[in-house]
């Protein structure tokens, strides 16, 4: 293990130990609160153009394995720790979280202090960041890390969506998304949702996928749905001719305006078929209905965010994952109502559609990791469609 350096846009620079590829990284470093989940924060496809900090201490104390991933690879540009911890104490461990950093390609660094960092990031808002294993200037590292392109404006989305459309479960899935009967203990602590038979009279849920995460997928198969797949550039006709009950916009990295053919696509599945975005697939839905987008100062990133849904005054604990929000002064009124609010800040956190049948949530009601106090959304959406026989009761 050799030194790497961390510089920031503002010119801070930090050196650490580093404990993943050898090389170089670039991206807006942001700051994540969870306490466990570390493989399926760095699987997840909307962390694409991300330097991830994660602010507690100890990470890797459990290894990583192959059930947990949320997607086919990692996609953060770099991760920082304050400690990497040399030992994976886990049953379910296949390879130490080093041994995977390096095998996917992922700079990464410990020995800084994170606490320091998340206050820089809070008081100054994200930043852009450069990751370097080789010895050089830090002078001149700086340069190149102001040179680096910025988040805003750029479309991340074609980066991590897939090529060609597919059905869901795969075909070779591990246990946790197959179900299997093998693995009946996790199962019945509720871990791992099991699909169902689909058939011909269930539910076909079409998701758009930009950037879509597993535990979406895995959500909708576990409540009998016949689930599809869809590239984010899908066209409205294409995925309309498949016959879908509703239609889900996924998740995904990047600046939302920058996603134009997503939003012209959403705005011709409107009063079509029933939707329900989330995170990314919200704000592209913000944007379909006339409204804007704008940039938090730094993100909401992690599994403790406190919402409220206005119509119950119900808090749920979420999990999120986004730099971005909708406006809610923009968005027209008369057609779209705000359901739930971030405690934490105001921001809007669900709306719906007064006329068609259209859900959206800028939290995560997959989690992974995280709390599964939404994830009874899922049910509400499926009674939206023409044949939703699935109701969930809150809390299972």
């Amino acid at each position: 293990m050799g030194n790497a350096w961390l510089i920031l846009e503002d010119g801070t620079a930090l050196q650490g130990r580093s404990v993943g590829a050898e090389g170089e990284a670039f991206g807006e470093l942001v700051f994540n609160t969870a306490m466990t989940g570390y493989q399926e924060i760095l699987t997840d496809p909307s962390y694409r153009g991300q330097i991830v900090c994660m602010t507690y201490p100890h990470i890797g104390n459990y290894g990583v394995n192959d059930e947990d991933v949320e997607s086919r690879r990692p996609w953060v540009e770099g991760f920082v720790m304050r400690q990497l911890s040399p030992i994976a104490s886990n049953f379910r461990a296949q390879e130490p979280l080093e041994a995977y950093l390096k095998r996917h390609g992922i700079v990464a660094i410990d020995g800084v202090d994170t606490r320091q960092l998340t206050l820089t990031l809070r008081q100054r808002g994200c930043l852009k960041a450069g990751m370097f294993t080789r010895d050089a200037d830090p002078r001149e590292l700086w340069k190149r890390v102001q040179a680096a392109p910025d988040i805003m404006g750029r479309d991340l989305v074609t980066e991590v969506t897939c090529e060609q459309p597919y059905e869901w479960p795969l075909e070779g899935q591990g246990t946790r998304d197959r179900g299997h009967e093998q693995d009946t203990r996790r199962i019945n602590e509720g871990i791992i949702p099991v699909p169902r038979p689909g058939g011909r009279n269930d539910p076909h849920i079409a998701v758009m996928d930009f950037g879509v995460k597993h535990n979406i997928l895995r959500q909708l198969a576990s409540l009998g749905c016949r689930v599809s797949v869809w590239p984010a550039a899908s066209s409205a006709k294409a995925i309309l001719a498949s016959k879908p009950d509703g239609v889900v916009l996924s998740n995904g990295p990047g600046d939302p305006a920058a996603v134009t053919y997503g939003i012209e696509t959403i705005r011709r599945l409107m009063g079509q078929v029933p939707m329900l975005g989330i995170c990314l697939g919200h704000q592209l839905l913000g944007l379909a209905y006339g409204g804007q987008t704008f940039k938090l100062k730094f993100g909401h990133h992690g599994g403790n965010h406190p919402v409220q849904d206005r119509t119950t005054r119900q808090v749920e604990i979420t999990t999120q994952n986004h730099n971005f929000a909708v406006d809610p002064k923009t968005v027209p009124q008369q057609d779209v109502e705000v359901t739930h609010i971030n405690l934490n800040d105001d921001t809007v956190e669900g709306m719906r559609h007064r006329t068609f049948p259209i859900l959206s949530l800028q939290y995560h009601p997959e989690a992974a990791p995280g709390p599964h106090d939404a994830r009874y959304l899922f049910g509400r959406f499926l009674e939206l469609t023409s044949r939703g026989q699935t109701p969930v009761e809150k809390g299972v």
